[in-house]
């Protein structure tokens, strides 16, 4: 059973990795919304965005079934090898602080995982294609399902704390959090989109998220290694 204090301290920072990370989205994904927009003939401004709301829960629900996975992956690899979840807890903190870092823009190593979901993307691309064009919801969910596929650092770094999380349950809520933080920037368009931005870019912000998120990274670190020592 997961406490309010577990499920708040989960999507917390996925929340915040996801609004600030999304800037990362807006490179890669910014243009495959415009595209997709244009690919949804004969329909109004309200059902343009009735369908973009298909897209992306479709696209948030591919991250919570990662993550779920990745929660589970990590909870059997726990058992098998005989580790206490300190460990998991360990890497946590570990992956929190790179994200930290990656939020600053200091170091942003993460995005080279992108290369390791390109051979898997080759094969969801082309099955993505065949629910063109977005004319009914259901289309757009299962395009988002598809989208969930896209090769993006900052979702593999997510799911790669989701693994660390222990339980499936908390890997899906940690997601489904990270999905959250990444709508604004792709659901909000022209000047709503450009001050979006333009504040998640100050620098003090960003900044500011990112002693946030290393704080609690420290402190996931902390209690994990007096667990292993006491």
């Amino acid at each position: 059973m997961i406490t309010p204090f577990e499920l708040v301290s989960a999507l917390l920072p996925a929340l915040l990795i996801g609004f600030l990370g999304s800037g990362h989205c807006l490179v890669m994904c910014g243009g495959i919304v415009s595209a997709l927009q244009m690919m949804m003939p004969g329909q109004s401004n309200s059902a343009k965005l009735k369908l973009q709301l298909a897209l992306s829960a479709g696209r948030i629900s591919s991250y919570v079934i990662f993550g779920a996975f990745a929660g589970w992956l990590g909870m059997q690899g726990m058992q098998l090898l005989g580790t206490g979840k300190p460990v998991l807890q360990l890497l946590s903190g570990l992956m929190l602080l790179l994200m930290a870092l990656y939020v600053s823009r200091l170091w942003t190593g993460l995005t080279a995982l992108e290369a390791l979901g390109k051979k898997l993307w080759r094969y969801v691309q082309p099955l993505s294609a065949r629910l063109l064009p977005l004319d009914s919801a259901v289309k757009a969910f299962g395009y988002g399902l598809c989208w969930g596929y896209l090769p993006c650092g900052l979702v593999y770094s997510a799911l790669a704390w989701s693994l660390a999380s222990g339980s499936a349950s908390m890997g899906a809520w940690w997601m489904l959090g990270f999905g959250l933080g990444t709508l604004p920037a792709l659901l909000l368009a022209g000047q709503a989109a450009a001050k979006v931005q333009q504040l998640k870019n100050h620098i003090w912000v960003r900044f500011a998220v990112a002693i946030l998120l290393g704080a609690y990274g420290l402190q996931t670190i902390y209690l994990a290694l007096r667990r292993l020592v006491f």
